[in-house]
């Protein structure tokens, strides 16, 4: 299964997210391969790996074969991006080339699941990763200005669905950050199960300092602190996202 992680928003938990999904689905002895496409590439440097020419922009454009660019971290394979990912964007446009140079490079991978961390935009590498994709997941903070974003998403996923990519799917909304106190948040919560046709995990992610350390440790959250609520958060994702799906 090919999961695009995307949020149009930034600050979301894409990146937490991709990396901590895919953590706790290898440790469920999945097979996983994550995909850097934000050329932020905060995936990238969370892991620990060090800008270099192995990157998906070199791939994209048949520069590396994509088995020689792919990096070993806790288990999962990872291909990274590095700044130079805007440049090969904007070859992308200026020269036509569409938006299936990502479905074609990955299209024949046999991973149990693929995750792609998406730029926090409405971007032809946006686009690309929902052609290349079957799902799409939905991280999202709980409040008022997350529910124009997701607006936003659901309806460039109607057009790629109709246009370039008939099979997509919206996965799920994701909520990340999550005080359970707060009052607005089980409002948010409620309101998108009634008024979207969309699932809403049932599990969510909660607040939690430790995944904000993570990455400057080059590491998971699951790596770095296993104990801690977000840890358990993610697994308690894993599970039911293959649950649901008996993968």
């Amino acid at each position: 299964m090919i999961i695009a992680i995307c949020n149009h928003k930034g600050g979301t938990g894409k990146t937490t997210t991709t990396i901590n999904l895919g953590r706790a689905l290898a440790l469920r002895k999945k097979s996983v391969l994550l995909i850097d496409l934000d050329s932020q590439a905060n995936l990238s440097y969370s892991l620990g790996i060090i800008p270099s020419e192995k990157n998906i922009g070199e791939v994209l454009f048949k520069k590396l074969p994509l088995d020689q660019a792919i990096v070993n971290r806790e288990g999962m394979d990872i291909i990274p991006a590095n700044t130079d990912l805007h440049e090969y964007e904007e070859s992308i446009i200026k020269n036509n080339y569409g938006y299936l140079l990502l479905k074609d490079a990955i299209g024949n991978l046999n991973y149990d699941f693929i995750l792609i961390d998406c730029p926090p935009s409405q971007s032809t590498l946006n686009i690309s990763a929902f052609c290349a994709a079957d799902k799409v997941l939905v991280p999202m903070l709980m409040d008022v200005l997350s529910l124009q974003g997701l607006n936003q998403i659901l309806k460039t996923i109607k057009e790629v669905k109709e246009n370039l990519n008939s099979k997509l799917e919206i996965l799920g909304v994701l909520g990340v950050l999550v005080d359970e106190r707060r009052q607005l948040t089980r409002e948010i919560l409620e309101h998108i199960q009634k008024n979207y046709p969309v699932t809403v995990f049932n599990n969510y992610i909660h607040a939690n300092v430790k995944a904000a350390e993570a990455p400057s440790h080059g590491v998971s959250l699951l790596e770095y602190a296993p104990a801690s609520r977000g840890a358990t958060d993610y697994i308690a994702l894993a599970n039911e996202l293959l649950k649901i799906y008996k993968n």
